[in-house]
């Protein structure tokens, strides 16, 4: 039989890690630790399926350090101004089948990423193709915590694009990887948002209803050790808390349907690179307000 340390060997070719000595015994240790955790999962009858990833050789608490918002978010859209259509919705929707609306999935740089995160989750509408520019974000809008959702949540970059009249592309300003100043050009800008809508809090068919009829939506919730592991299937957990206090990331729901089962479900984008989950995408279940993922959900109006 082979050993872990032989698939750990692999692994690390793959992900081009190197360690020194007694590195590599502690990551050993830990990617061991992990696989046990995806093959006793993968052993079960669940609808979502475990893998290596390259985060194999972290634990959970290094994970959450680098990749997950620390500071509990304060939602305050206990009532939003999204307004639902009548009548039935489509069974399935996919944006990103629907020409230039999904940028492709960024990987973000450890220790830097939940800034990053936070940004690269968000849709805004646009009239280009090209990627907007999460650095200018980043670089200016740290004084946009004080509208709607506090904290580091995506309506608080919406509402800065609004007030600034506009963001530039990524190709006008480079994402770099750390804070810098803020240095955006009004004149280059080429997305824009005229609003920003909050959904009423917990409420789950108004989300449906956005993603149907309107656009990609964001939204938050609350990351537990699992979803680290998460390779495909509709993710569904006992684990994670469902409130608004509790979220820790924020993703976009490109879109949704239902398995053959009956259990409907969210397709989300993530930001952790092409490399985890399917693609850079996840399936969540739908329907249940899962890991808290109806608290706090908005997205903006276009002006074109």
């Amino acid at each position: 039989v082979l050993s872990e340390e032989y698939y750990f060997k692999q692994w690390m070719q793959e992900h081009n890690k190197v360690y020194d000595t007694e590195e590599y015994y502690h990551r050993l240790h830990v990617f061991a630790q992990n696989w046990r955790i995806i093959d006793h999962h993968n052993a079960g009858n669940h609808s979502f399926t475990m893998g290596l990833n390259q985060f194999s050789d972290m634990t959970f608490e290094e994970f959450r350090k680098f990749y997950l918002l620390t500071k509990p978010q304060n939602c305050s859209t206990t009532k939003g101004s999204h307004v639902s259509r009548t009548g039935p919705h489509p069974e399935f929707v996919d944006w990103r089948t629907k020409g230039n609306f999904v940028t492709p999935v960024k990987n973000q740089v450890p220790s830097y990423s939940t800034e990053h995160s936070r940004y690269s989750s968000i849709y805004i509408p646009q009239n280009t193709s090209k990627s907007i520019g999460t650095q200018q974000l980043i670089d200016c809008a740290r004084d946009f915590n004080n509208y709607g959702c506090l904290g580091g949540l995506p309506s608080q970059a919406f509402e800065y694009i609004k007030y600034n009249k506009g963001l530039m592309t990524e190709e006008d300003y480079p994402y770099k990887g750390h804070d810098d100043t803020c240095s955006s050009e009004p004149t280059l800008a080429a997305a824009f948002v005229k609003d920003v809508v909050n959904i009423t809090s917990y409420d789950e068919k108004a989300m449906t209803d956005a993603v149907a009829w309107l656009n990609p939506i964001t939204l938050s919730f609350d990351v537990t050790s699992d979803f680290m592991h998460y390779k495909e299937g509709v993710y569904s957990s006992t684990q994670c808390k469902n409130t608004a206090d509790s979220v820790n990331h924020a993703v976009l729901a490109v879109g949704y349907g239902v398995e053959e089962n009956g259990m409907l479900y969210w397709i989300v984008k993530n930001s952790w690179g092409t490399a985890w989950g399917k693609d850079g995408y996840f399936l969540i279940e739908r329907g249940r307000n899962m890991c808290g993922l109806a608290a706090c959900s908005s997205y903006p109006l276009s002006l074109v």
